[in-house]
C-alpha cells in the first residue's frame, strides 16, 4: 500500500496512487469484516433475539458503498487528467504494479482458500475489494506497458476507468444482495411457489397461507408458514413430515409451522 502510494507520487501515476487508496479501503474492510465476524458470533440477548448475525450483512453493504466510493474518486481523477495526462516513469510504475498485485493475489488466496467462505457475503465484499485492488495493479501494468512502447500517456487514466467500472460492477453485486436481504427477501436459491406446493403435496394438508422465507446471514436460512388441514389429520404427524422435507428438500433448518384445522380461526395478516 505505502509502496504503491509514494510509487505513484514519484513516477506520477494515477493508476498507482489510485490503487494505493484502494489497498487502504481495502484494509479498513478486511478489518471490519473480521469486526462483524467476531460480533455475529456473540449468542442471542434478550434484546436481539436472533442473535448479531445480521452484522455481517450490515458490513458487506458498507463495504460494497466504499467500493463505489471510492470508483467515482477514480474516474474523477482521471477525468482531469484526460485532456492533459501527465508524463510517468513507465517502468517503475510497472515494477510497483507488479509486487502490488502479488501481494493482493496472495491475499485473495488466503481468504478464499476454505470453501465455506464462498458462501460469506461478508466475506466475499472484503474479497472483492482485494480483487479490485489487484486489477487495479493489473491496470497499472498494462497502462506502464504502454506508455513504455508509445508513450502514450492517456492510457493511464483510460485504464483507471476501465478498472473503476469493473470494480463498480462487483460493487453492485454485493450491495444489491445486502440490500436483498435487509429487506427479508427470499434466498435467491429458493423458490416460494416449488415450497408451497411441496407442502401442499403433503397428505393431509389443505392450504399453505402466510409463507415467508428469509435470510438471517449468509448460509442460514429461516422459514414460517401456517398450514391447514383436516379435522382428523394428526398434527404431529404433518409437522414432522413438513419439517423434514423443508430441510432435506430445500437445505433450511430453521422452520417455525403453525398447524390449523377449521376450529381455529384468525384474521388475515397483513403480510
Amino acid at each position: 500500500m505505502f509502496l504503491e502510494f509514494f510509487g505513484g507520487l514519484v513516477t506520477g501515476s494515477l493508476a498507482l496512487l489510485s490503487d494505493s487508496g484502494h489497498m487502504l479501503s481495502d484494509t479498513a474492510s478486511l478489518a471490519l469484516s473480521l469486526v462483524a465476524m467476531i460480533i455475529a458470533a456473540k449468542p442471542p440477548s434478550s434484546k436481539n433475539s436472533y442473535g448479531f448475525f445480521r452484522f455481517e450483512i450490515m458490513a458487506a453493504l458498507f463495504n460494497g458503498v466504499t467500493l463505489f466510493v471510492i470508483a467515482a474518486f477514480i474516474m474523477w481523477e482521471a477525468y482531469q487528467r484526460f485532456f492533459s495526462p501527465p508524463a510517468v516513469a513507465s517502468g517503475t510504475m510497472m515494477l510497483i504494479a507488479a509486487v502490488g498485485l502479488l501481494a493482493n493475489l496472495i491475499s485473495a488466496w488466503s481468504l478464499m482458500r476454505k470453501s465455506e467462505a464462498k458462501d460469506n457475503i461478508n466475506i466475499r465484499s472484503a474479497y472483492l475489494h482485494i480483487m479490485g485492488d489487484a486489477l487495479g495493479s493489473v491496470g497499472a501494468l498494462i497502462a506502464g506497458l504502454i506508455m513504455n512502447l508509445f508513450s502514450w500517456y492517456v492510457a493511464d487514466p483510460i485504464i483507471s476507468v476501465l478498472v473503476a467500472l469493473l470494480i463498480l460492477r462487483s460493487a453492485w453485486g454485493v450491495i444489491r444482495q445486502a440490500f436483498h436481504i435487509l429487506m427479508e427477501g427470499t434466498p435467491l436459491t429458493v423458490n416460494i411457489r416449488d415450497v408451497q406446493e411441496t407442502l401442499l403435496g403433503i397428505e393431509g394438508v389443505i392450504d399453505v397461507h402466510d409463507l415467508h422465507i428469509w435470510t438471517i446471514t449468509s448460509g442460514l436460512d429461516a422459514l414460517s408458514g401456517h398450514l391447514l388441514i383436516g379435522d382428523y389429520t394428526d398434527h404431529q404427524q404433518v409437522l414432522q413430515q413438513a419439517l423434514k422435507i423443508v430441510e432435506d428438500k430445500f437445505g433450511i433448518h430453521h422452520t417455525t409451522l403453525q398447524i390449523e384445522n377449521s376450529s381455529l380461526k384468525h384474521r388475515e395478516l397483513p403480510v
